[in-house]
Parts: C-alpha cells; sequence; structure tokens
C-alpha cells in the first residue's frame, strides 16, 4: 500500500478501511499503526511544506488530506464498514496519546496556535480527537468505551498535559464518578472538565447536584488548589445559569465558543429556583474573601465574565466588591494615602504575605462598573435608578482614590529613597508587596480615567494633555512593550488577561486601539473606525502606522537610532503581516516595502537586521521562490568580507544596505543558509514526489526507447531552484567567513546540496531505463557544478583546516557527498545520450555545444586524496595557493589533474556572467 516513494498517492478511504481490517489480526497490529501513523504525520508534513512556500504551490496540486479520508472511513462505518469501529478508536486514542502536548520546563506546552505556527504532531493529535469524536456520535455501542478510556486518563495523567481528551467528554455516569477527583486534580485539569461536561448540566439535574456537593467541600479543603478549584467550578455555574431577565448574548456583544455553551435553564427548571440557586452560589464565594489572596485574585478574575453572562446578578456582585472595597478604603477625603495598605498584609508567625490583591479587586470593580453602565443602565426603567445607590458609590470612591493617590507621595506609604527592600529581612519584603501593590493600583487608576475620558488623538481639549504624553519616549516605550505583550500572549496561549480576553474580536479591536494613542502615530478618527471590513484590511490599516513609525526612527541619525524601540515595532509588524491574505495588494505592499527598507538602509545592530531579514523571508517566500534574493544577499556578504584569498580583490555589491561588515556574519549569513536550507528541503520533497510518479508509471515497450523525455515542469523548476542556488553556495564558499557557526553550517549545508543533487542524477538513472535521455538543462547544471562549485569546494576546505587547525566533522561528510555526486554522473553518462528540446541558460552563462553521446563527467575533476589532515610546514604554502603544495602527500583534498590554477574568483572578470 504505497511503502515506497511517493505513498501517499496511493492511499484512499477504501485502503484505510482494509488496514484497519487487517489491524484487528494480531501479529499486523504494531504494523498497521505504524504505517498509519508514517501516512498521517507525512501528510501533514507535505500540508505544512505546501502551505509555507509560494514556490511548491505554484507547482503541486494538493490532494485530499488524509486526515479528511480517514474522517470519511469514520462515516462510512454507519453504513457497511462496522467492522472496522474498534480499530478507529484505538487509532484515536493512538495518536492522542503519541502526539498529545508535553510537559516542558517551566510550564505545559501550548497547542492553541493556528495556521503555519501549528506542528505535524499538533494535527495528528486533533485528527484522534476528532476520530474519536465523530465516532463516539454515530455508534452508541462504542460510547461506554470511548468514555471510560479518556476518563481514565484525565484522573490517571494528572501530572500530564490532557487538555486534548477534555473537549471529548459526553454523558454518562463516569463522568459524575470523576468528579469525586476534582480536589486531587491540576487546577487547569479542573477547568478544562468542568467546561467539557457543561452542556451535560442542563439535562441532569443529579449532574449538577453532585457537582455542586464536590464543590462546597472542596471550599474547605486544606489543599489551596482544591478551594481554588472550587471557586472555578462555582464561577462557571454562574455564568450560564442564567437567571430570567439577564442580557442576551448579542446584547453583551460577547462571542461564544463551542467550549462556552449556554445552558438556557428556563425550559426545565423553574426560574425563581434557579435565581435562588445562584444566589446560594454568590453566598459560597462571598466566603473566599476569608481565604489567601491567590482565591481572592480568582474570584476577581471570574466576576466580570459572570455580569456579562448573567447581569441579573449584577447587584449581588457590586454589593459584594464595594462591601469589600470598604474594608481597604480610607472614606476621609482629606487623609492621605487614600487606601489602607497595612490592611492588605498578613504577618503571621513571622511569615509576611499577602493577604488583598487590592489591585485585582479595583481592576474588577472598575471593569464591572464600566460594562454596567455602558449595557443595563441605559435599558432599566426609571424606577429602578433608586436601587442604583451603591453604584454611585463605587463611581465616587474611585474618583476620590485617583485625586488623592495624584496627590500622595512615596512617604505616604513609607515607601521613600530610604526604606528597605530586601528579600532577607520582614520588612524589606513587607516593602516590597506594598510597592507592588501601589503601582497595580496606579496602573488600574490610569485605566480607569482613561476608559472614562474616552479620549480621541484629534479632540482639541485633550490636545494639551496628549502632547505630554506624546513628548515621553518613556510612555512611548511602555506603550509598545504592552502592546507587544499582548499579541505575544495571544500568540502564545490563544488569549490574553483581563476581560474579553477570550474574544478575538474584542483583543484585535483593543491593541487596534492601543496603537491610536501612541505618540509617534498620525492616526485620524474616520479612517480607524471603518466599518464592514476585512481582517486583512484592518491589519493593513494598523500596518501602515507601524511602518510609518519605523520609518520615523530609521531617519533619525545612527547615533540616536533606538534599536530596541525598531525592533519591538518590526516584531509587530511580523505578527500583523500574518493576517494579510497573500493574494491581496495589501501583502504585495508589505513585500515591497520590507524589501525597500532592506536595500535603502544600514544599522549596525544585529537584532534589528536579523529580525528585519526575517520579516523579509517570511513574505518573500509566501510570495514567490527566495533563491535570487539568497544569490543578491551571497554576493553583498562576499564583498563584504572578502575572499579567502587574499591577493583577489572582490567587486562590492549593495544590493541590500542592511548587509554591512558588522551585520554580514554571522547574522546575515545563518539567517540566509537557513533559509538555503529551507529551499533545499523543499527541492528534495519535490523529487522524491516525482520517484514516486516515476515508480508508478508502466514501464514501456522498447520501442518507446528511441523517444523523447517529457519536459516536466517539476523538473524544469527543479534545477532551476538548484542552479540559482549553486550561485548562492559559489559566492559563499570564497567568503572569508569567520570561524566557527558560519563556517560548520555552511559545510552541512554544502553536503546537503551535494546529497541532493545525487539524488536528482539517480532519478535520471530511473527516468533513462524508459527514455534513454536526460534534458540539456541538466546538463547545464552539471556543469556549472563542476566549474563553479566543486572545485571552490575543495579551496575552501583547505583554507578552513589551515584556520581551524582541527579536526572538522562535516568536511569527510562534504568530500563523501562529492564523491557520491560523481560516481552517479558516471552511471547516468553510461546510461543517456542528448535529448533534443528545450534549452535554457542562466543569464551570460554560455550554451553547451552539446555531442550525441552525453559525458557528464568532462567538466569534473574527481579528487585522489582521502587524507584530511594538513602538515605544519606547508601551511603558509597552502594559504598562499602556490601550486607547488598540490603533489604533496598528504596535503588536503587536491583535485586530481590540476596542472593548471582553478578559475579564481574575480566577479568583475567571470562571475559577472552570474549575477
Amino acid at each position: 500500500t504505497g511503502q515506497q516513494g511517493d505513498f501517499c498517492n496511493n492511499v484512499c478511504p477504501f485502503s484505510i478501511a482494509v488496514l484497519l481490517s487487517l489491524s484487528r489480526i494480531q501479529r499486523y497490529e504494531e504494523q498497521v499503526f505504524d504505517l498509519l501513523k508514517a501516512l498521517i504525520i507525512k501528510s501533514f508534513k507535505d500540508l505544512q511544506l505546501l502551505q509555507g512556500s509560494k514556490f511548491l504551490q505554484n507547482l503541486v496540486l494538493q490532494r485530499p488530506c488524509v486526515s479528511t479520508m480517514i474522517l470519511e472511513v469514520v462515516k462510512n462505518s454507519v453504513h457497511s464498514w462496522d467492522y472496522v469501529t474498534q480499530s478507529l478508536v484505538e487509532l484515536g486514542l493512538f495518536l492522542m496519546d503519541l502526539y498529545g502536548p508535553k510537559k516542558v520546563l517551566g510550564g505545559i506546552l501550548s497547542e492553541t496556535a493556528s495556521g503555519l505556527s501549528r506542528m505535524p504532531n499538533q494535527y495528528a493529535c486533533k485528527l484522534g480527537a476528532n476520530i474519536l469524536l465523530e465516532t463516539f456520535k454515530i455508534h452508541e455501542a462504542i460510547r461506554q468505551e470511548i468514555l471510560e478510556q479518556v476518563l481514565s486518563r484525565v484522573v490517571t495523567r494528572a501530572s500530564s498535559p490532557i487538555s486534548h481528551f477534555l473537549a471529548l467528554q459526553s454523558c454518562s455516569s463516569k463522568v459524575t464518578e470523576t468528579f469525586d477527583y476534582l480536589s486531587f486534580l491540576p487546577l487547569q485539569t479542573v477547568q478544562g472538565l468542568l467546561k467539557a461536561v457543561q452542556p451535560l448540566l442542563k439535562v441532569s439535574m443529579s449532574m449538577r447536584d453532585s457537582l455542586i456537593l464536590v464543590l462546597r467541600k472542596a471550599m474547605f479543603a486544606s489543599q489551596l488548589d482544591a478551594r481554588k478549584s472550587a471557586v472555578a467550578g462555582f464561577l462557571l455555574l454562574l455564568k450560564n445559569f442564567k437567571v430570567l431577565g439577564s442580557l442576551s448574548s448579542s446584547q453583551c456583544s460577547q462571542s461564544i465558543g463551542v467550549s462556552q455553551v449556554h445552558v438556557d435553564v428556563h425550559s426545565r427548571y423553574n426560574s425563581v429556583a434557579n435565581e435562588t440557586f445562584c444566589l446560594e452560589i454568590m453566598d459560597s464565594l462571598r466566603r473566599c474573601l476569608s481565604q489567601q489572596a491567590d482565591v481572592r485574585l480568582m474570584l476577581y478574575e471570574g466576576f466580570y465574565d459572570v455580569l456579562r453572562r448573567n447581569s441579573q446578578l449584577a447587584n449581588s456582585i457590586m454589593q459584594t466588591l464595594l462591601s469589600q472595597l470598604k474594608q481597604f478604603y480610607e472614606p476621609k477625603p482629606d487623609v492621605l494615602p487614600p487606601l489602607k495598605l497595612e490592611a492588605c498584609i498578613l504577618t503571621q508567625g513571622g511569615q509576611i504575605s499577602l493577604q488583598e490583591p487590592l489591585d485585582y479587586l479595583l481592576c474588577c470593580i472598575q471593569h464591572c462598573l464600566a460594562w454596567y453602565k455602558s449595557k443595563v443602565m441605559p435599558l432599566q426603567q426609571e424606577e429602578e435608578e433608586e436601587d442604583e445607590g451603591f453604584y454611585q458609590d463605587l463611581d465616587d470612591m474611585l474618583e476620590s482614590i485617583t485625586n488623592r493617590m495624584i496627590k500622595s507621595e512615596l512617604e505616604d506609604f513609607e515607601l521613600d529613597k530610604s526604606a528597605d527592600f530586601s528579600q532577607s529581612s520582614s520588612v524589606g519584603i513587607k516593602n516590597n508587596i506594598c510597592a507592588f501593590l501601589v503601582m497595580g493600583v496606579c496602573e488600574v487608576l490610569i485605566e480607569y480615567n482613561f476608559s472614562i475620558s474616552n479620549f480621541r488623538d484629534s479632540t482639541q481639549s485633550h490636545e494639551e494633555s496628549l502632547s505630554v504624553l506624546r513628548s515621553s519616549n518613556e510612555f512611548m516605550r511602555y506603550a509598545v512593550s504592552v502592546a507587544l505583550q499582548k499579541v505575544q500572549q495571544l500568540k502564545e496561549t490563544g488569549h490574553v488577561n483581563g476581560p474579553d480576553g477570550q474574544n478575538p474580536e474584542k483583543i484585535f479591536q483593543n491593541l487596534c486601539d492601543i496603537t491610536r494613542y501612541f505618540p509617534f502615530l498620525d492616526v485620524t478618527d474616520k479612517e480607524g473606525e471603518e466599518l464592514e471590513v476585512s481582517v486583512s484590511q484592518r491589519a493593513a490599516f494598523q500596518i501602515r502606522q507601524f511602518q510609518r513609525s519605523l520609518l520615523n526612527l530609521l531617519s533619525s541619525p545612527e547615533e540616536d537610532f533606538h534599536s530596541r524601540e525598531a525592533l519591538l515595532l518590526v516584531t509587530v509588524l511580523s505578527d500583523l503581516s500574518r493576517l494579510l491574505e497573500t493574494s491581496s495588494p495589501q501583502f504585495v505592499q508589505m513585500l515591497s516595502w520590507t524589501s525597500k527598507i532592506c536595500k535603502e538602509n544600514s544599522r549596525d545592530d544585529a537584532s534589528f537586521c536579523k529580525g528585519l531579514m526575517n520579516l523579509l523571508f517570511s513574505l518573500h517566500v509566501l510570495y514567490k521562490s527566495p533563491v535570487t534574493l539568497l544569490r543578491d544577499l551571497s554576493q553583498d556578504i562576499h564583498g563584504h568580507l572578502g575572499d579567502i584569498d587574499q591577493d583577489v580583490e572582490v567587486e562590492k555589491t549593495n544590493h541590500f544596505a542592511m548587509v554591512n561588515l558588522r551585520t554580514a556574519a554571522p547574522t546575515v549569513c545563518l539567517l540566509a543558509l537557513s533559509q538555503a536550507e529551507k529551499v533545499l528541503e523543499e527541492v528534495d520533497w519535490l523529487i522524491t514526489k516525482l520517484k514516486g510518479q516515476v515508480s508508478q508509471e508502466v514501464i514501456p515497450g522498447e520501442g518507446s526507447s528511441q523517444g523523447t523525455l517529457p519536459n516536466h515542469p517539476n523538473e524544469k523548476a527543479i534545477i532551476m531552484q538548484l542552479g540559482t542556488l549553486l550561485t548562492f553556495f559559489h559566492e559563499l564558499v570564497q567568503t572569508a567567513l569567520p570561524s566557527g557557526s558560519c563556517v560548520d553550517i555552511l559545510l552541512k549545508d554544502l553536503c546537503k546540496m551535494y546529497t541532493i543533487l545525487t539524488a536528482l542524477v539517480r532519478y535520471y538513472l530511473q527516468v533513462c531505463q524508459s527514455s534513454g535521455g536526460i534534458p540539456k538543462i541538466l546538463e547545464k547544471l552539471v556543469k556549472l557544478s563542476g566549474s563553479h562549485l566543486t572545485p571552490l569546494c575543495y579551496s575552501f576546505i583547505s583554507y578552513v583546516q589551515a584556520r581551524v587547525l582541527r579536526e572538522t566533522k562535516p568536511i569527510p561528510n562534504l568530500i563523501f557527498a562529492i564523491e557520491q555526486y560523481e560516481k552517479f554522473l558516471i552511471h547516468l553518462s553510461k546510461r543517456s545520450k542528448a535529448v533534443p528540446g528545450e534549452t535554457y541558460q542562466w543569464e551570460n552563462v554560455p550554451t553547451l555545444t552539446l555531442p550525441s553521446q552525453v559525458n557528464l563527467m568532462q567538466h569534473m575533476k574527481l579528487s585522489t586524496s582521502r587524507d584530511f589532515k594538513i602538515k605544519g610546514n606547508i601551511l603558509d604554502m597552502v594559504l598562499r595557493g602556490e601550486e607547488e603544495a598540490e603533489n604533496r602527500e598528504g596535503t588536503a583534498l587536491s583535485p586530481r589533474g590540476q596542472n593548471k590554477e582553478p578559475a579564481k574568483k574575480k566577479r568583475k572578470e567571470e562571475m559577472k556572467c552570474l549575477s
């Protein structure tokens, strides 16, 4: 079933079903699953490769994914393929066990990334989950077994990530039994489990009652995580058991995901009883306000979501928050500071710790208050206004705290310059806690006043205050770093902290709003508030603002250039560029702009150069092949670093001003080599695909041996890629690279280059069995490798050995790869003859005059020495390239037949033909 070559071409739903049937036989089970595993991973790797390369997308038609075929088998199993059901369950569990998230240092590997950032392993794990989910839906008889297997993994693997199993929970008594283990499971597992089973609470009163009993017990458990799990459970119930009269999700402007399905209990339970149930939970949660800071913090972070989902609980929530704030609020308006920080710190048995996270309490209050005033109060009747006294109280308290915090000095908090902040003394620990509370409170108050003031850059009355912010470099750095932090957090975890942190639309809008207040951006309200535009258009608008700000930084003199700020802007641009459609004019503009920046601006900062060049490469590969870009970069690197032969003067090019003496190596060189390696991987993938197609074709009769070789577009594309990439390596092997990573990686990539050249020659050995000929473009590539790369590789090896004076492992590997290439060229020469057809020549390279019998080795010079050591007494002679050294016994790999000096490097004479 396609174990050789490109076996994906042989796969269909029926063949997969046959394999799954064979897996029921014990002796074949392991082999079948290994084959399916290899098939699935290869399919996802191919998909990832295609998604990341416009070059491949233009050449290869995307076939149906193997995952689609497997899910088709699941669908068909409901009819007559039911004999594969058990094997499907085992395959799903096998994939999830094998490719699920792994625990890593510092935390758990996130699997919320999407698009190109998702790895094939993550796709395979997701496929396993889909297999189990779809099988569960259509086969009632197998549901109990699937649940038992999944729940068993949830409970027994508490120390490992099991989030990929939690989405598979459904109705069963097994779920209720799992509740008994909540107090012993990690908080993240408990939260995932409760979200997964939340739709079941709608139809099972007994399950809800069981959960409440477990949560009440956990509330008084000795373990901190158990109490936090109880808070998480109660908050989840409050979010989803809506009290009659609460705002709908559309009124709340809240998008609800699959894992956040609302439980509409009104059709099943009495609304009065439901309200009583929620108020009882609120009473239980108030007890959390006397527990540790971590428990209180979790409650504060959850109240805002509860209020949005269950607005009829607003009075209860806001009164609870008001009562809590009064414990730490100084009511006298002339007393400084306005908050009692001493009451927020607990001293017990010589241990000092935070008791009340006051900044989180204020943050919760201001968010809840802002939401309530904007969403609920406008809808209320006049007679209800008399019940809103505590909302006015909260507003007044926040305003008073703001005014008095402005007047307060650090001395008012006993945090002057003479204060002890060491972690070794109780006073120092206490002062540190107080300092963090003061900073947190100030940030919350800034956000509160920022939101109620409805700032806009174009508002004339705000010009005076905004001018202060615009002139502050510290504020600019802070604003950019916050925006970048949120983008990075969203990228890594799929959400951000704070209100609406799991609502992608709100997150994007908030990030856009942040950019509107950057002092270095000139944005008008009208353009920024366009409605009904695509994400790509919205991203393009923000990109233009960051492009403008980066240009402003680059226009400053070198000594005033802020590289850190520039790198932050490049990072934000990189993230925003991923939102652009690759076929859109905005994407082309982004690529052109980035290329222009790299060509016209020169900066010595390596980090900034790396970030900008990475952005250029990431955009370029999605538009077209980067081989010409690599060739231009290699010429710039060669020109700046000089030649390995000090007597040769290299003509400098200036394709990219960003490449200079300080950035050429290792920064740009390593980036270029990394990109060249990706190109080689793509070419290798294409060659493997072609080999698979050749092996599947019917071997023609003897009469076809006189025919001509089909002009396969993929063959031409492969050879063109290798030819241009060869000119890239032609430059680098002549460059005086510094010892270290650049040299080592170049040698490894050269080895890969020759390995892939060998693979291409072996492919044509297969083709020659039926056609008897090779295309002229291949002969051109062979000539180019023999004249412009192989001799220079030997010279570069001598240069490296002379400088490093130690054994370099990649060198023998490179020599072996060259020899293998030459070996198979000899075989191909014996089997092939010239085939007339279309010719192609690299720029200004003379066209070959081809004989009827092809001798591919006429431009190759075979090596005879396999001694890689250099004798000390001839070291200087090797460095000067003296001809007398080539015949000495034991010298380093001098090519056979070098009776004349090999072609040297002066681009102004010979290499102009490759420019």
